[in-house]
């Protein structure tokens, strides 16, 4: 696999653009990923989105007072590639002594303007960008509300996990062959940079309705498998969707990974077979969302 453009400053020392510095950001085809799966361009499996927060975001107003704030990212994931994280986040420290505008509300809307003409043009498609100062303070709506989690309801006796890289069998075992639908999720989700190694950790939200059902105790196995896996965080939720798919072909599939933070940012990816099925909230750009425990 040519990870060439992954690895450009991923896992290396670079240091901070002291100056707005676009030409950092790293564009990486989706495709690297998707062929080890069956997945093909324009195949329609699923549709989705890929949000992205940046807690970090800060730039300065004329009188030089900071501004700081949560920036969200939206693209949709038939878009050819994703933008590295690593790179976003030095692009994004590229604001942090820059000066904006007179007033608060002119600085933000500048700096939106040129972080959505930026990613856009890297990408290819469009990006949808909300900045978000004091969002913390009030409530925030949750999309995964109705979804239980597996791991709270089985003794750990009950789950024997002894496999800790991706192995789609697990999900077969204890198929139930009937109808229905159901709302999982589980907290134990585990993967590692495909780069540096380092571990990423986050929460899968699941809805599956179909003629046939995985077993739930099967199903958390399946998500404790990709413990080891080195996989950026999109690749996660499509590798997850596409082995729901072969094995069920269900009538209705929806797949969200909320991951945690890592150097001031998370991957947020949501794919689903009917564009119904997608979380309301998640991604529109302008709303923040509840998160998962570890936030």
């Amino acid at each position: 696999m040519d990870t060439v453009a992954e690895a450009r400053v991923l896992g290396k020392r670079v240091e901070y653009p002291k100056r707005y510095c676009p030409e950092i950001l790293v564009a990486v085809p989706r495709s690297l990923n998707r062929e080890m799966y069956g997945i093909a361009e324009g195949d329609g499996l699923f549709c989705g989105w890929d949000c992205w927060h940046a807690y970090e975001a800060s730039f300065l107003l004329d009188s030089g007072l900071p501004v700081v704030g949560v920036l969200k990212l939206v693209y949709a994931c038939d878009s050819r590639c994703i933008v590295e994280s690593k790179s976003l986040k030095l692009y994004l420290g590229s604001y942090n002594m820059e000066a904006m505008g007179r007033t608060r509300e002119e600085a933000v809307a500048r700096f939106t303007k040129q972080v959505a003409e930026d990613l856009s043009r890297l990408l290819e498609t469009e990006v949808r960008v909300g900045f978000h100062a004091d969002g913390a303070l009030t409530p925030l709506p949750f999309d995964f509300e109705d979804y239980r989690i597996m791991e709270n309801g089985v003794e750990p006796q009950e789950v024997a996990c002894t496999v800790y890289e991706e192995c789609p069998a697990l999900l077969g075992e204890g198929m139930r062959r009937e109808a229905g639908e159901i709302k999982v999720a589980s907290h134990l989700l585990k993967s590692n940079c495909k780069i540096t190694g380092q571990p990423d950790w986050g929460s899968i939200y699941i809805r599956l309705k179909g003629a046939c059902l995985p077993d739930e105790k099967a199903l958390l196995r399946y998500i404790v498998s990709l413990r080891n896996e080195n996989h950026f965080h999109e690749e996660i939720c499509e590798m997850t969707y596409k082995r729901l798919t072969d094995l069920f072909h269900p009538e209705a599939l929806a797949v969200s990974c909320l991951y945690t933070r890592r150097g001031g940012i998370d991957i947020c990816p949501t794919r689903a077979n009917r564009t119904e099925f997608l979380p309301p909230y998640l991604p529109q750009e302008h709303v923040l969302t509840g998160r998962n425990c570890r936030n």
